[in-house]
């Protein structure tokens, strides 16, 4: 079985015996409780009892730096969300049946961050599975195909629908007959070739083949830092090639900002941004409420209209008075606290650091990022570039010991994934650098610490 995070790498095994009696006990409790699909990150599986800024706390009051968890992009329990959640729970939690306010401040508010584009709508949902099923719903109206293209290693969540686009999955879910798969745009292993050439020439070639079989194109949907195959985020611009062509193709254009958006990139509040390009439809996701369920989606007119002629929506949840002031004090915070330029000033800091111990650990093939996202890959040989899964586990595993969390992506599973709050301190990123640098060196001489 395959998938882009450790979660299932990592998960606990039945039987172990070095991860304490109490711990094994909450293992097996949860095991019969919840059943067999849920999986567990690391080898040493955390009990954490509470968040606070950047923190993890365990019931021992042990902290772990958190720089995995994308929900909580503001920090873990964030005072401004909530106490916006707890004053509208106070006051009024209801649905979009019934005229409210925050909906509409939060469209316009959204909308706002889209100049001089053709967006033009907000729809919300609870997850950004959710609002990737609802966008390709969409798409199949108003283009009357069916035809989807992703990068071979994407993610875009595990509704039946989008699951089949999700190649990360794995075994475990068949792609439809109406996917085509495209290689990742992965600069580290181009060769030199234009990355941006190279991509459009394979969403023309997929849109092609499914022509070819009778499948009409619906939408090219990517991420738009392609995070699960590997965070690739450069060259800026490539993707304006492979937009412009399943736009010709009359198919749509979905950026998945799930992952890379409010401010993430440290440049704009969108990832799609950096490229130039406009997307018939833009998700939302994990760090909309910081933790409150609410994500959505934002359209152009033209492909909604079909949509919302001939369609009715409704999302019991979805929109609901308390998400929606959840989501407001996110974009308030973001706001206030100049977050999207604090990402890219200390998302620097990370990066360079992390990129100045590969003149001391000859396992870092490559270091990049954008904002407040760093992708390490981490190869057995530098010169072949050849993926070291194994060592990687080790690494994440020693950090997760040594009090830093994090995770792995990428077809090869050789890629530590960096993502922490937009509020990472300058400090924090050295922490984590520093953690780095020592799990490095003890992963390669198979040195653990135990608990």
């Amino acid at each position: 079985m395959t998938t882009t995070d450790l979660n299932m790498v990592n998960a606990y095994i039945p039987g172990r015996a070095d991860v304490g009696p109490l711990t094994a006990a909450m293992i097996e409790r949860r095991d019969a409780l919840l059943g067999p699909a849920y999986r567990l990150m690391y080898e040493h599986p955390l009990h954490i009892v509470r968040g606070e800024g950047a923190w993890l706390i365990d019931p021992d009051g042990r902290r772990y730096l958190d720089v995995y968890n994308n929900v909580a992009s503001l920090g873990h329990c964030h005072p401004a969300v909530t106490e916006a959640i707890c004053a509208q729970a106070r006051t009024l939690a209801t649905n979009t049946r019934y005229l409210h306010d925050t909906i509409l401040e939060l469209a316009e508010r959204l909308l706002a961050t889209v100049p001089g584009t053709a967006l033009a709508h907000l729809m919300l949902t609870c997850s950004g599975s959710e609002a990737n099923d609802l966008a390709y719903r969409i798409a199949q109206v108003r283009t009357g195909g069916t035809g989807v293209i992703v990068t071979d290693t994407a993610y875009h969540g595990f509704t039946d629908a989008v699951s089949k686009f999700s190649p990360s999955l794995g075994a475990s879910v068949d792609l439809g007959a109406h996917v085509r798969l495209v290689p990742a745009p992965r600069l580290y292993h181009a060769g030199g070739a234009d990355l941006a050439e190279r991509f459009t020439r394979d969403v023309e070639a997929a849109i092609a083949d499914l022509r070819r079989h009778g499948i009409r194109p619906a939408a090219l949907i990517v991420d738009s830092v392609f995070t699960s195959d590997g965070i690739l985020p450069e060259p800026a611009g490539f993707l304006k090639g492979a937009v412009d062509a399943i736009q010709r193709a009359g198919g749509l254009f979905i950026a998945d900002e799930v992952q890379p958006g409010f401010g993430r990139t440290g440049a704009h509040m969108w990832g799609f941004q950096r490229h130039g390009v406009t997307p018939d439809i833009v998700t939302l996701g994990k760090p909309m409420g910081n933790g409150q369920p609410v994500a959505g989606l934002l359209a152009t007119t033209d492909a909604l209209a079909e949509f919302g002629k001939n369609s009715r929506y409704f999302n019991t949840f979805a929109g609901n008075t308390v998400s929606c002031a959840a989501a407001l004090a996110v974009l308030d915070t973001i706001e206030r606290e100049g977050l999207v330029r604090h990402a890219a000033k200390v998302g620097k800091i990370l990066r360079d650091g992390v990129a100045d111990l590969a003149s001391r650990h000859e396992a870092i093939g490559d270091v990049r990022g954008v904002g407040m996202f760093v992708g390490v890959e981490l190869v057995s040989d530098r010169a072949s570039r050849t993926p070291d899964r194994e060592f990687t586990t080790r690494v994440v595993n020693r950090m997760r010991d040594n009090g830093v969390l994090l995770s792995a992506c990428a077809m090869g599973h050789n890629v530590l994934k960096i993502r922490p709050p937009l509020i990472l301190s300058a400090d924090q990123a050295g922490m984590v650098i520093e953690v780095l640098d020592e799990a490095l060196t003890a992963a390669r001489s198979g040195h653990r610490n135990r608990h």
